[in-house]
């Protein structure tokens, strides 16, 4: 897909990496937005010349040379990735009613603009579906019969979403407690030790020991038994796998560098039904699940083995 123009508003949310900036601020270029919105983090004073990587990262907005109305959220300190992306990200949709956002290490085809647009305004009034995903992360599988399919995992590699859903949206989940997100997460996942794990994220986050942002949308997209849109063909590749990345720091991961295709076409699914086993595959990846499954049934037969042997 050559020369289309993105009809939505973009936030692009940088930091410290010139490098994987301008890639994908030059794809940004390419559609041509008429609102950019731009916010970067600061500094971390204990980061050796982190300023200048800052200072030079958020130079390159300056090669906009397109019309384009541009808006910057420039934090003179580091706010950490938990509240400098949320806010972030709040500040955009006080402004914004939909649109797009895409981290500074996911590059984006062409067609992901024109996905994101057209998935914005087919679902804008449907409260079902909650988030877009320009991701697909297992490519090697056509999931139904239709350029996209719904699941329920929440992909934040290139997205877009609505006011109305991240108006739900709260760093801290104060509306949840421990006890009533233990009573019911078994009725989210079925597996027990999926259902274990995002209990044990829940409990981190409530204590403030993850400073992260995403795994909230993941807790209140599910809490609303809300749906996610991702394309069969992968739209966006994380290029930020490398060592010193916050949370991508493998760059042998599987995820890493995906390759990207372009779309000629859409075409719609007829029923709006999650496909489970996408999100039991990422799931099983991202909690390392079989690794934790065999260790348990071996502990618990050489316990097992224990108690005959007394």
């Amino acid at each position: 897909m050559e020369n289309y123009t993105v009809k939505s508003p973009v936030l692009f949310l940088i930091f410290n990496r010139p490098d994987t900036t301008l890639k994908v601020f030059n794809k940004i270029r390419e559609v041509k937005p008429a609102v950019l919105y731009v916010a970067a983090d600061g500094p971390r004073t204990n980061v050796s010349d982190e300023a200048l990587k800052c200072k030079q990262t958020r130079e390159i907005i300056n090669q906009v040379d397109w019309k384009c109305e541009i808006k910057t959220l420039f934090r003179a300190e580091n706010l950490g990735c938990r509240e400098a992306v949320a806010t972030a990200i709040t500040w955009f949709f006080e402004q914004e009613e939909e649109g797009i956002i895409l981290e500074d290490d996911c590059l984006p085809a062409i067609s992901f603009f024109y996905f994101c647009d057209q998935m914005l305004d087919r679902y804008r009034d449907d409260s079902r579906i909650r988030h877009i995903s320009g991701s697909n992360l297992q490519p090697e599988r056509h999931w139904g019969d239709s350029s996209y399919y719904f699941h329920e995992s929440t992909i934040i590699w290139g997205w877009a979403t609505w006011r109305r859903v991240w108006n739900d949206y709260d760093s801290e989940l104060k509306a949840y407690t421990i006890s009533e997100v233990e009573s019911r997460i078994n009725n989210i996942f079925d597996d027990k030790f999926l259902a274990q794990q995002w209990l044990s994220v829940f409990k981190d986050l409530k204590e403030k020991k993850l400073n992260t942002w995403d795994y909230q949308l993941s807790f209140i997209n599910h809490f609303n038994n809300g749906l996610s849109i991702s394309p069969n063909k992968n739209l966006v590749s994380n290029i930020g796998f490398r060592p010193g990345a916050t949370h991508t720091p493998d760059s042998n991961d599987l995820f890493s560098n995906l390759p990207t295709a372009e779309l000629s076409s859409l075409t719609y699914p007829k029923y709006l039904v999650p496909e489970k086993e996408v999100d039991y595959n990422i799931y099983a990846k991202e909690f390392k699940l079989e690794e934790r499954r065999k260790k348990h049934y071996s502990l618990r037969r050489r316990f097992k083995r224990w108690l005959q042997g007394k």
